[in-house]
């Protein structure tokens, strides 16, 4: 099974980045950062086959795949994972060589999260959008184990976006994993635990 994760931030500026404060000066890239790396690390591996596509409105899309990164030298925790990713933002932006970086294997496209989706749907992935209101996960979950290549759209902070015409109008399935709100990072988590178990 291949799973792809989409996460849009709006909100994530790098300007007055301090390491100091994450949370605070960084427009919350601490909740993509914990995202990425719930989706990417397993225990004590990466797991195969996900990706995490990661819309940033101002800095661009920016492509994590569990098979393109060294997992020795990847930093596995926030801190150092936000601090690494800022300094790979920061280089691309300015379009400078970059200092050797464990992300360096992140792929840059110029596709919007709209584009992906066309992109996604034309090679006959399913996908679902993650929503509190939507159908409930673990009653469709065998049906969902049968597919072959998926891709959930997950919410962050801020989840106007998948209230948004321009995304229903493609009418994608709404799943859900429980009528509360959980952090996108443990959504995740929950999806890969029962999707990748035997």
């Amino acid at each position: 099974m291949n799973i792809v994760f989409f996460i849009k931030s709006k909100t994530v500026n790098i300007d007055k980045y301090n390491i100091k404060d994450i949370p605070g000066t960084s427009g919350r890239l601490d909740v993509i950062s914990r995202c990425i790396l719930a989706a990417l690390i397993g225990g004590d591996r990466f797991d195969k086959n996900i990706q995490i596509w990661v819309f940033l409105d101002r800095y661009g899309t920016f492509i994590f795949n569990s098979e393109s990164f060294n997992y020795e030298s990847f930093p596995k925790n926030e801190l150092m994972f936000t601090d690494y990713f800022v300094d790979f933002l920061q280089k691309h932006s300015e379009k400078k060589a970059q200092n050797l970086n464990p992300l360096d294997s992140i792929t840059n496209s110029k596709m919007k999260i709209i584009d992906a989706i066309k992109y996604f749907q034309e090679f006959n992935y399913n996908l679902y959008i993650l929503h509190e209101n939507g159908h409930d996960f673990l009653k469709l979950l065998s049906s969902i184990k049968e597919k072959e290549n998926i891709v959930f759209i997950i919410g962050s902070q801020e989840d106007e976006f998948l209230n948004s015409k321009e995304l229903l109008a493609f009418k994608i399935p709404t799943i859900s994993i429980g009528n509360q709100s959980y952090l996108a990072s443990s959504v995740i988590r929950l999806l890969k635990l029962h999707l990748m178990a035997f």
